[in-house]
């Protein structure tokens, strides 16, 4: 039934009877979850939850699946017409069978929920008082994806009553239910408002930090590693949100956040590792240099240490309240791990974020970050051609795409892993901007031919949008050469000239005008340098002139236009002949600039 809803939508939505009896299926179904179940899940741990794989989440995922092909007005009317008793029911199942159907169909009738989107939230939380922990789990689950399915119009109107619900939640007893309030605090924060979030930030992080190290206060709780985790993330975000006045709870997160970097070594800890890596940096972009250059070189020494070496073994226990006793230097390392993609992605990333951080005062440590980065950025494409579809129906990590009539199996992380690479060159170089000057000519040589990387869209728009960049860094640092224009701008023509797609077209053309303009301003600041001052003054006055007389003729062509009932369109075109005049400010700016 649900294949069939997906595949005629139109057709079932007129068949009398058809939505209800499958909407009330999936509910029913819903419902039915073991009631031994509990214990099991309440000792899981999220990732590898075996309560996961049952008949409720089947019919979850089918609800889902109904409410995106069917809308809104087909499925709200049935769904509430049970929803609102299921929350009601003395049966827990019941209860959480009905707060999970209503983040199931979220996204599905996000169109027509946020009508009555005050009357949900209503219904919804005081669903986190439920004594029954995987009723609270469920609210924090429903509460997060209304957040992401409706985003902005939750946290603009309904954020008191979703915050008074949310954040003693983080107090739950139970780790599954606190570290997915944690979680559903991301999802609020995603679009949330600066202003909006402030008030709360105190509470908010307060009781994250009694998450992340319930030693402090207790020496007998052992914190879940999956909430070090969650929290470590969730913290990322609120920061990110905050911005600046996360400065206030910098000394209380950034040491812990550096304990983690240096003593959690096991392979159990790299997950943990990686989010601590990645939160230091968001905190440092918020909380801004001043506040992070103290901390700025121990981070960065953690960061090189990561980057080359991995602890042969864990700590038996990793606590975040034990002293960091360990230098960088200190420690017998062995090689990093290869394989371990995750963390050659989180040190990229991590990387870009401190040069985001601390600006210019970056420029010392690009003799270490650049070699890997461009590594990945100068990779090959790791493709196989296949005779057969059956061939390579199996293989992880690998997409099929059509190429020349031929089916081509590329293998996707190492795609991802080359666009990430050109998106943080990006950063890097806009970021340094003259600093940056060494690195032009092998930047430039690898985006080039990356503006006909045609197996992934991500890396040819990367590549557009940083080589503008790299002739402005080249120009300000005195490293640019005309041989590095030339080639550039036969590049671009080229690409120009063969690309079919309209929308990567447009990004050319962009990055052709941007990069054209960058030489021609500066060779005619150049050439207007030399000039006498007379001989610019009275060009700014023929310029002023010529801009009144064409002013004064499309003002005249747009009255006769009016006499004559032109269309509309064509008064658009005529009211937009004016962009594409001389423009005397322009002039001036550029004049401006070259002084």
């Amino acid at each position: 039934m649900t294949t069939l809803s997906e595949a005629r939508p139109g057709m079932l939505r007129g068949v009398e009877g058809w939505v209800n009896i499958v909407v009330r299926g999936c509910l029913e179904g819903m419902g039915e979850i073991p009631e031994d179940d509990t214990e099991t899940w309440l000792e899981a741990d999220p990732a590898e939850d075996p309560t996961d794989d049952t008949y409720p989440h089947t019919y979850e995922h089918s609800l889902d699946r109904i409410a995106c092909a069917l809308g809104g007005h087909a499925v709200l009317p049935p769904a509430f017409a049970f929803i609102p008793a299921m929350l009601a029911s003395h049966d827990w199942r019941l209860r959480h069978a009905g707060l999970m159907a209503i983040a199931a169909i979220a996204e599905g009738t996000s169109k027509v929920m946020h009508q009555e989107l005050g009357k949900i939230v209503d219904l919804v939380t005081p669903m986190f008082k439920d004594p029954h922990p995987r009723v609270r789990y469920a609210a924090c689950q429903c509460i997060g994806q209304l957040c992401t399915d409706l985003e902005e119009v939750v946290q603009e109107k309904y954020h008191e009553q979703i915050f008074a619900a949310l954040i003693p939640t983080l107090e739950a007893p139970e780790a599954r239910v606190h570290a997915h309030a944690a979680a559903a605090l991301i999802n609020f924060c995603e679009g949330v408002e600066r202003e909006t979030l402030l008030p709360y930030l105190d509470s908010i992080v307060e009781r994250l930090l009694k998450l992340l190290n319930p030693a402090a206060s207790d020496p007998s709780r052992q914190p879940k590693r999956y909430v070090q985790e969650q929290v470590i993330t969730t913290l990322a975000m609120v920061a990110d949100a905050s911005e600046a006045t996360f400065a206030k709870h910098y000394s209380a997160i950034m040491p812990l956040l550096l304990n983690v970097m240096q003593n959690a070594n096991g392979p159990e800890y790299r997950k943990l590792r990686v989010k601590a890596m990645e939160c230091a940096g968001l905190i440092a972009i918020a909380v801004g240099r001043d506040v992070f250059r103290p901390d700025s070189q121990t981070f960065v020494e953690l960061l090189m240490r990561i980057q080359s070496t991995s602890p042969p073994s864990a700590l038996p226990k990793f606590q975040f309240a034990q002293a960091a006793q360990t230098a960088p230097g200190n420690r017998s390392d062995s090689p990093a791990d290869p394989n371990d993609t995750m963390l050659s992605h989180s040190l990229i990333a991590t990387w870009a974020k401190v040069c985001q951080a601390l600006g210019e005062e970056f420029e010392p440590y690009l003799p270490v970050v650049m070699p890997p980065l461009l590594r990945v950025a100068s990779s090959k494409a790791d493709i196989s051609i296949y005779d057969d579809d059956e061939e390579h129906e199996d293989r992880d990590g690998w997409e099929s795409i059509s190429m020349d009539g031929r089916q081509v199996g590329v293998k996707t992380s190492a795609l991802e892993d080359k666009c990430q690479a050109f998106e943080t060159l990006l950063i890097h170089a806009s970021t340094l901007n003259a600093r940056f000057g060494p690195y032009i000519q092998q930047v430039l040589d690898l985006a080039l031919p990356g503006l006909r990387f045609y197996i992934h869209d991500g890396v040819q728009e990367a590549c557009a949008m940083l080589i503008p960049v790299l002739i402005a860094c080249g120009k300000n640092s005195g490293t640019l050469t005309t041989q590095m224009v030339v080639a550039t701008l036969s590049q671009l023509i080229n690409c120009i000239g063969s690309e079919s797609d309209s929308s990567f077209l447009a990004s050319l053309y962009k990055c052709f005008h941007d990069t054209l303009l960058l030489n021609a301003l500066a060779e005619k600041r150049k050439a207007r340098a030399a000039r006498p001052a007379h001989e610019i003054r009275e060009e700014r006055e023929d310029l002023a002139l010529i801009q009144e007389m064409e002013d004064f003729a499309i003002e005249d062509m747009a009255k006769v236009l009016r006499v004559v009932d032109a269309p509309p369109e064509l008064m658009i075109a005529v009211s937009s002949l004016r962009q594409l005049g001389l423009n005397l400010s322009d002039w001036e700016s550029e004049e401006e600039g070259g002084s």
